[in-house]
């Protein structure tokens, strides 16, 4: 996939999920099995959303860079964030936060740093000739 596609895409999946916890958290919560239950509870989830609002702004700001290294650099720290999110959302559900389709989130980070380690590979690649 082309770097300014691949960002597009990853910056509007990033997008999507940051307004839908800001505007719908006791919704989109409960399918994860986590249970809005107080106001500090929806702040958090609202408070979430600065932090993917701000990847899915870097994604989409980043597209038109043209530097091999510097695309490098960003196409890895969205890797290590979609590794975080890997790791973050398997220890959810292990300990037992999130049931039920709960379990579809580590596998949705699991496809988003799969997809951002084959980008890097074609960076890496396209930067050696």
């Amino acid at each position: 996939m082309h770097y300014r596609l691949f960002l597009t895409v990853h910056g509007v999946i990033y997008s999507l999920f940051a307004v839908a916890l800001f505007v719908i958290p006791s919704i989109m919560w409960p399918v994860y099995g986590v249970q809005i239950n107080d106001q500090y509870a929806l702040f958090l989830s609202q408070h979430t959303s600065i932090f993917l609002g701000g990847i899915a702004a870097v994604s989409f700001m980043m597209r038109g860079v043209l530097d091999s290294n510097a695309q490098l650099q960003l196409i890895k720290a969205l890797l290590i964030t979609n590794l975080l999110g890997v790791i973050i959302t398997t220890y959810a559900g292990i300990i037992g936060i999130f049931v039920g389709l709960g379990w579809s989130d580590p596998l949705f980070f699991l496809v988003l740093s799969a997809a951002t380690y084959i980008q890097l590979k074609q960076i890496r690649v396209a930067a050696d000739h």
